[in-house]
């Protein structure tokens, strides 16, 4: 008898390198940032981060769904099913799940209880080391 695959889930989703992050990190505008790298998560959960820093909720939602939705897309092409791990620890991992923290945040801030408790469960689910280095447990 022959067995195929992890018996114990799916191996860990590691997306590819955002080049966005590093222009982040040497200090450019996030905005300008987003603009030239639409697809990157790591942009919009900058941008979704400052906007919920300064009140800007609804900003921030728009932003962090943004960042969600380009990080989605990343996973898939990546090779995720829609389940499985998503390691905090693979740095360009985190953009997508600060993403996903931000859309929490915000949605908490509108009142958007049913988002709150998929975005939590979303985040746990992929890495539970993700919610706490993001200040949610």
């Amino acid at each position: 008898m022959s067995l195929h695959g992890n018996l114990l889930g799916p191996d860990p989703t590691m997306l590819p390198v955002d080049p966005a992050a590093a222009e982040l990190d040497g200090g450019a505008d996030p905005a300008a940032v987003a603009a030239a790298h639409p697809a990157s998560s790591t942009a919009w959960a900058t941008l979704a981060e400052r906007a919920l820093a300064d009140g800007q909720t609804v900003a921030g939602y728009a932003y962090a769904r943004t960042g969600y939705h380009r990080g989605l897309d990343q996973l898939r092409r990546s090779g995720w099913k829609g389940f499985g791990p998503i390691p905090w620890a693979h740095e360009p991992n985190r953009g997508f799940l600060r993403a996903l923290a931000a859309l929490l945040r915000a949605a908490e801030g509108i009142g958007e209880t049913d988002e709150v408790q998929r975005c939590r469960t979303f985040l746990a689910d992929s890495d539970p080391e993700a919610a706490a280095a993001l200040g949610l447990t």
